[in-house]
Order: structure tokens, then C-alpha cells, then sequence
């Protein structure tokens, strides 16, 4: 497989870069800035297919985080000298300002994954995503539920699949790596939560980690906060 591709633009890994067009183009990263909305529309233009990878290009990642509070207060905090600092006010997600051919969720991402991408796309089928929950594959390795067992809140249950279902293995909850499963119910899921002994604001915060400002993580993550809030 390593013959049939040529790397045209990886600094990382190669100094050369070629010229465009290209036939697929992976991106990572969020958009952040406005000179990175006028390259990602150029990176578009340039590319047959692009292809998001990881939860900073497919939902904003973990910096998403300033979606929900004042980005002037955070880089007066950090930076001595905020006046240099261009940002936007948002985090967004790649598919926010140019349309996307494919997703590969996680953080990380599974190398699995994009290696069955790379070969789907060079053999010309479908990639092979799962669409089901992180519960199914604690079913299939023999792990013991978390929070049946021990009473540990996890994002399992609506959570999209593709790490191997590591945290619970460990005795810990998931942390939603992979984003929102396809049909989630966060809403049953925090109620689950709150059940447990886990506060609104506990839910809230636990919906906006590495995914979020997707969707459906999003919407919970608000409604819980409102929920959280004394009337």
C-alpha cells in the first residue's frame, strides 16, 4: 500500500512539498483563526477529497472550551501580551466553513481506522466506521460495565465506538474521545448521572470535554447548565 501513495505536504515527515491538486487531503486542527478559514477553503479547492481527522478538525476539539466563555478574559490571562494574540471567539469545526467528505473521529485517532481509510479509498470502497456505542465493544472484550458495577458515570453509552473501549478496561469512565454516537441519548444518559449522585454541573462539564461543541454534546452540555442554575 506504502507504494501506491506519495505524501505531497506533511512537514512533519518530509521537507518537499508538491503541488496541488491532490486526491485526498487529511486535516487536523480547528478553526480558530480567520487566516485558517482563508486556508482551509483553499486547502478545499486544492483537494478531491478532504477528509477531517480527530476531534479538533470534526468538532472543535478541547479549545471549543472558550465557546462558552470570554476569549478576551482568557488571553489577558495567559498572555502578558494579549494585544498580539488575532483569535476568533469560537472553536469550530472544519465541516463549519467547507464541505467534508469523510470524518475519522477520536483523541487520538484509531491508526486502525485511517489505515482501512487509506486502503478503502485506494481499492475503492466504503470506509468501515462504526456507528455503535463504546458499550458494545466493553460487551465484546468481557468488560465489566463501570457504571453498573462500581457506580462510575461514563460516556460509554453515547459515545460512537473506535478506541477499543480502553478507559472502562481500566476502571474508569469514557470520556467521549469519539464524539456522540449516531442516535445518542444524552439527555437519558445525564438523568442516569444525576441518578447516581452526580450534580447538573457535574453532567455539564462531563458532555463538554475533547467533543464538546458537537451537536448532541452540546445540547446536553446547555441544557444540563440551565438545569444547574437556582430559579
Amino acid at each position: 500500500m506504502a507504494d501506491a501513495v506519495e505524501i505531497a505536504y506533511f512537514v512533519e515527515a518530509r521537507r518537499q512539498v508538491l503541488p496541488g491538486p491532490y486526491d485526498v487531503t487529511l486535516v487536523e486542527g480547528s478553526i480558530t483563526t480567520e487566516e485558517e478559514i482563508e486556508r482551509i477553503k483553499e486547502v478545499r479547492r486544492q483537494s478531491g477529497l478532504l477528509v477531517t481527522i480527530g476531534a479538533c478538525a470534526t468538532s472543535g476539539g478541547i479549545q471549543a472550551l472558550r465557546n462558552w466563555a470570554d476569549v478576551g478574559e482568557f488571553t489577558r490571562t495567559v498572555y502578558a501580551s494579549p494585544e498580539y494574540i488575532h483569535t476568533l471567539d469560537r472553536s469550530r469545526p472544519v465541516s463549519d466553513f467547507v464541505p467534508v467528505d469523510f470524518e475519522l473521529r477520536g483523541c487520538p485517532i484509531s491508526k486502525q481506522q485511517l489505515v482501512d481509510l487509506v486502503t478503502s479509498l485506494l481499492i475503492g470502497r466504503k470506509p468501515s466506521v462504526p456507528e455503535h456505542a463504546v458499550c458494545n465493544e466493553c460487551k465484546r472484550h468481557g468488560t465489566v460495565c463501570v457504571m453498573v458495577a462500581q457506580g462510575i458515570p461514563c460516556l460509554g453509552p453515547a459515545t460512537q465506538a473506535g478506541c477499543g473501549a480502553i478507559c472502562p478496561a481500566y476502571n474508569r469512565g469514557c470520556y467521549g474521545c469519539f464524539g456522540p454516537m449516531e442516535l445518542p441519548n444524552p439527555a437519558a444518559l445525564g438523568a442516569r448521572f444525576i441518578a447516581m449522585g452526580q450534580t447538573a454541573r457535574d453532567v455539564s462539564r462531563a458532555f463538554r470535554s475533547f467533543n464538546g461543541y458537537s451537536a448532541a454534546f452540546r445540547a446536553a452540555s446547555e441544557q444540563f447548565e440551565k438545569d444547574a442554575i437556582p430559579r
